[in-house]
């Protein structure tokens, strides 16, 4: 066994092409079927699942991943409910289904779209890499005998196919060619290019997305959509899915917070926050905060408090010189700027706020800016003089019951609150 011979790496080749300016893109949701892999959380109710997908379609979410109905009787009674939640709140969200590339997992998604009435696309999957291969001693002839047999029967069943390799990122070109043409030729007309273990750089991504759509889609002759579905590994998540989008998928993945195997998905929450920024999703986002708070609360999984935009330290200082910036863009009424001027993400976009605080690293202008903020007198100089001090006495941010009771030692009294 030569071991070079396992991994494809698509990473490695010459310079890329000038690329062409990012478009939108759909948005495939996978927190319910692939986040739900992760090996801390915990599988939340129906209930809470319902919840989420509701979210889903309040942030403009196009499709969602609603399980895997193979893994047993209890995925498939969510997925029947989730199915049927989307029938009867008429949601404008497109359902898919995970499923090996096997007529039996495939089966009872034809079973639950009959019962519901509601379409439903199988995301059927395959390993594709030679190390894959060779550790499960797959043939490429069983594996396309495989594909053909399970694609054949989902059409024939009347559901669209989106047929994923697996570990795409370190495929040979080859086989991948064999196994998409098959796909498309028994009637795929959605393919999705996984990075299951994390592996692509954006580099190897644009390789092999343009190598797919040139090689394989377009000589097919028929309308076949291309996704994008990342791991993060190498901490490559975002920036593959950016890469993916510029090389020109249609349809890109992501789970809320990044949850999922290892160390998870892309995070379909910066996903949107980036779409957003970027002027490539004109949905409102306002209810995202309640997104991730939603999932982390029902999966177990908390959000760090140094996670981008939702953490609970995003949009947070207690440091002097940042502070002071805020403070003076809010005292010419600018809300604008002031959630600009320390920030390159708007709080304000995304359910959030700018919050400041008193701590060792701490300005005058914290101080007065947070008594004014709670109902004390910021002018007064000597209570000012008095947290200040108690800030530098400290190695960390004051809560804000140690402000309160400083200031009462002091004998102020807060507007509208009685000494």
């Amino acid at each position: 066994m030569n071991e070079q011979d396992l991994i494809y790496d698509w990473n490695v080749s010459a310079d890329p092409p000038e690329l062409p300016p990012l478009r939108p893109v759909e948005l495939d949701d996978e927190t319910l079927r692939d986040g739900l892999q992760c090996p801390s959380v915990v599988d939340p109710g129906i209930e809470s699942k319902i919840e989420i997908l509701h979210l889903m379609v309040a942030l403009g979410i196009q499709s969602a991943n609603i399980g895997l109905p193979g893994a047993g009787p209890r995925a498939v009674a969510d997925v029947r409910a989730l199915a049927a939640e989307i029938a009867r709140a008429r949601l404008p969200i497109r359902p898919n289904c995970a499923a090996r590339t096997v007529r039996a997992d495939v089966e009872p998604i034809v079973r639950i779209a009959h019962e519901t009435g509601v379409t439903i696309e199988a995301a059927t999957f395959i390993g594709s890499s030679p190390i894959r291969q060779y550790a499960e001693d797959w043939t490429l002839d069983r594996m396309l005998r495989a594909t053909e047999d399970a694609v054949s029967f989902a059409v024939a069943e009347g559901l669209p196919v989106m047929y994923v390799t697996e570990d795409t990122t370190r495929a040979r070109p080859e086989v991948l060619k064999q196994l998409y043409g098959t796909a498309i030729a028994c009637g795929a007309r959605r393919i999705c290019l996984a990075d299951t273990v994390g592996h692509a750089t954006p580099h190897g991504v644009r390789r092999l997305v343009r190598f797919i759509r040139e090689e394989v889609v377009a000589p097919s002759g028929e309308d076949v959509k291309i996704d994008w579905h990342g791991h993060r590994d190498r901490g490559l998540g975002l920036a593959n899915v950016f890469a993916a989008i510029e090389a020109g998928v249609d349809r890109v993945h992501g789970t809320a917070l990044g949850i999922g195997e290892r160390v998870g998905n892309t995070e379909m929450d910066l996903l949107l926050v980036n779409l957003k920024l970027l002027g490539l999703h004109d949905g409102d986002l306002s209810r995202l905060a309640e997104y991730c708070e939603t999932v982390s609360r029902c999966t177990g999984m908390e959000i760090p408090v140094s996670y981008p935009v939702f953490g609970a330290d995003a949009f947070r200082t207690g440091t002097g010189v940042h502070a002071a910036a805020i403070i003076k863009a809010r005292a010419k009424g600018d809300a604008w700027l002031a959630d600009r001027v320390y920030s390159s993400v708007p709080a304000g976009l995304f359910g959030r706020s700018q919050v400041i605080e008193i701590s060792h690293v701490s300005g005058m202008s914290n101080v007065k800016f947070w008594l004014s903020e709670h109902g004390y007198d910021g002018g007064d100089e000597a209570l000012c003089q008095a947290v200040f001090d108690l800030a530098k006495r400290t190695n960390r941010v004051l809560r804000d019951d140690e402000i309160h009771a400083c200031c009462r030692e002091h004998g102020a009294i807060r507007a509208g609150v009685e000494a």
